[in-house]
């Protein structure tokens, strides 16, 4: 690798905003300094690069998301593909430039042009399409993962453990590319560096002529098959294209990784890309929106998760990414390309609440599935249901804007965490009132988890928020184990069991009598641990999974200290790193999930006015792609971590559906339960 390659692989400085603004008084994200090194760290070594005073790297919102529900990818606002797993959104990446300047990218754009005009998708899809101006002349790209009809009809999918539908992945990233005005220099290059760079690839022109071209990856990995209208040429471990573009002229680039055969004309492109678009916008139809301003939030977050989703097994990942820092260069990257338990009971509220049945009937045949066989329940899956999730650092990347360690796996997967049962308990009480009943393959998983939550509620776990330090006896915890018990009765009685109902409320009884007693200060203020007055945002979900009623003094005290005492500029911090033993160092920024946890909160609490400003503060933190990562950064507004977080959008929905419900005098449904006083 040359000195001018990897300065042209570094040379992507942060694109100025795109056209469209957020609205509701939202605030674009301004560049934040990074660390004091810069460079690019490969297998070859560290190279330096001149500081100029901007990042190298785009800021984390500025990424598109595609997805087709098997695999992902991250664009850049360069057109460039920076981040892509495969053949699995938690298998190692191809493209992995988010991460490393030089760890493997994918380029279609205008030669010497890195900032477009503008990008958006395309109502109701995942289709991204980019807009150029260059000195001579415009043009469009549009970018997709493919859907096709079902393919596995000879013999059955080796991944599918769900009801087959018409549709599926066709394992094709399809670029479309139109010259619409003038006269336009259109380059293409594609480097992948496999296993998070750590290997090569060798290309081969697959035909006499030049437009096929086949990555041969190594084991790990499918190969990679580029085709394309235009003509490649082999340079080292690059296959690239150039041509000049005038006025009306097409082209496509399609790089597929399965069985299915990639598009051979631009008519067949189009005709692949309009598939993609109708499956898109059939699906999202299927959901049930509100006639408001803030539909287009909800319909986003909605193919978000959906994009989220590995399809085969129902799963639904938390991020699409690992490592992207949440202090600027600091050590909090974490692994989130797995499917969390915990987010299960508002994945499937949200799913329910907006109509889209099937992904929570499929979300939740994949909790059924990993609580098969009397296991041990466990944090986090693999999206293939996979219980080992160890945990290593890749110190031959820089990380994004020099935040190391780079991490892959995550360590918490064994930590002891007593949310789960109530999470699992909790979804299955959601299942069952969607239907009026208990399916009888649920009970014996319904006991097992209760039966867990009432042998461990008393002792101390590493919390919700999976800190590193020491196990402390955090207040949610005790009340996500009271959700497993008052849910366990519940359906023990939808059962037909009143034996195990009276039992199970009564330590129901008993854990809230004890959080009551020892996980409330002197000023009726719900606190993060027992016998301590920290603050902590997960004590929102006091009200919302209906542990006192709203007009408990103790829950409006609650709310209104960690609104006032708890945030930044605003915006809600999951707690003060300075008064909890995290195991970890530096600050971090507020977490978006939380900040919409308080909108809930406070229409809960009849706060409306002051909930209603909040979330139209939060919805213009969007991207302009409207995503969101984990946290926003109090101030800049700029996103920081994993992205996108499914968390985020889900707590997101369960925001907006809240003012909407409050300001047009409909009641909550109760997808969380039936107020019950103490």
């Amino acid at each position: 690798m040359t000195l001018e390659s990897i300065d042209a692989q570094g040379s992507d400085a942060p694109s100025a905003p795109s056209a469209g603004t957020p609205s509701a008084g939202g605030q674009m994200p301004t560049p934040v300094s990074p660390g004091p090194v810069r460079g690019h760290r490969s297998s070859e070594g560290l190279f330096p690069q001149p500081w100029d005073g901007r990042s190298k790297f785009p800021h984390i919102g500025e990424y598109g998301f595609l997805s087709d529900c098997e695999a992902n990818a991250l664009i850049a606002p360069s057109g460039s593909v920076e981040w892509m797993c495969l053949p699995r959104p938690d298998s190692p990446s191809v493209f992995a430039k988010i991460l490393d300047r030089g760890a493997g990218h994918f380029r279609v754009g205008p030669h010497g042009v890195r900032v477009p005009v503008a990008r958006r998708y395309l109502p109701g899809t995942l289709i991204l399409e980019t807009t150029w101006q260059t000195e001579t002349g415009w043009l469009v790209v549009r970018d997709a993962m493919l859907m096709g009809p079902w393919h596995d009809l000879e013999s059955r999918s080796g991944t599918h453990r769900r009801t087959p539908t018409d549709d599926d992945a066709e394992h094709i990233l399809l670029r479309t590319i139109k010259c619409v005005s003038g006269t336009v220099d259109l380059e293409v290059e594609c480097e992948p560096r496999p296993d998070y760079a750590r290997a090569e690839v060798d290309w081969e022109y697959k035909n006499s002529g030049y437009s096929d071209v086949v990555a041969h990856v190594g084991d790990a990995t499918p190969d990679l098959h580029l085709r394309s209208s235009l003509r490649f040429g082999l340079e080292g471990k690059r296959a690239t294209a150039r041509t000049r573009m005038t006025q009306g002229a097409e082209h496509f680039v399609a790089m597929s990784w399965g069985s299915q055969e990639p598009p051979t004309t631009y008519a067949e492109a189009l005709d692949a890309m309009w598939r993609t678009e109708r499956f898109w916008r059939d699906w999202i139809t299927q959901g049930t929106f509100p006639d408001h301003p803030w539909r287009v939030y909800l319909q986003r977050s909605a193919l978000t998760l959906k994009g989220l989703t590995y399809s085969p097994t129902g799963a639904l990942i938390a991020a699409a990414t690992t490592s992207l820092p949440e202090t600027p260069g600091g050590e909090r990257n974490w692994d989130y390309r797995y499917a969390w338990i915990r987010d299960s009971t508002f994945a499937l509220w949200g799913l329910y609440t907006l109509g889209l049945e099937r992904e929570a009937n499929d979300f939740f045949s994949f909790i059924q599935d990993v609580c098969r066989d009397n296991r041990q329940l466990q944090i986090m899956y693999g999206v293939g249901g996979e219980e080992t999730l160890e945990e290593f650092e890749l110190p031959h990347l820089s990380g994004y804007e020099g935040a190391q360690p780079v991490r892959v796996g995550n360590a918490a997967y064994d930590q002891r965490q007593h949310d789960v049962w109530g999470a699992v308990l909790d979804s299955v009480w959601l299942h069952a009132k969607s239907r009026d009943q208990l399916p009888e393959s649920l009970w014996p998983i319904l006991k097992r988890q209760v039966e867990e939550a009432m042998k461990h509620w008393h002792e101390p776990d590493r919390g919700i928020w999976e800190v590193r330090g020491e196990p402390q006896h955090f207040t949610s915890s005790k009340l996500m184990c009271w959700v497993a018990m008052d849910r366990g009765a519940k359906l023990a009685r939808l059962y037909d069991e009143p034996d195990y109902a009276k039992a199970w409320q009564k330590i129901a009884d008993e854990i809230a009598d004890d959080i009551c007693s020892k996980g409330v200060d002197d000023r009726g203020v719900f606190t993060q641990r027992y016998g301590d007055p920290a603050l902590d945002a997960s004590l929102l979900l006091v009200p919302l999974l209906r542990f006192l009623p709203s007009d408990d003094p103790r829950v409006r005290a609650t709310v209104l200290a960690i609104a006032d005492e708890l945030t930044e500029d605003g915006l809600v911090l999951r707690y003060r790193t300075d008064e909890t033993d995290d195991g970890l160092r530096g600050e971090e920024g507020s977490f978006t999930i939380c900040s919409f946890w308080l909108v809930s909160a406070l229409v809960e609490i009849g706060e409306v006015e002051r909930a209603r400003a909040l979330c139209e503060r939060l919805l213009g933190y969007a991207s302009s792609l409207d995503l969101y990562a984990e946290e926003i950064e109090p101030g800049s507004g700029r996103h920081l971590g994993n992205f996108p977080q499914a968390f985020t959008h889900l707590a997101l929905i369960n925001a907006v559906m809240h003012v909407i419900k409050a300001e047009s005098g409909e009641a909550e449904k109760g997808y969380f339960g039936v107020v019950r006083p103490h």
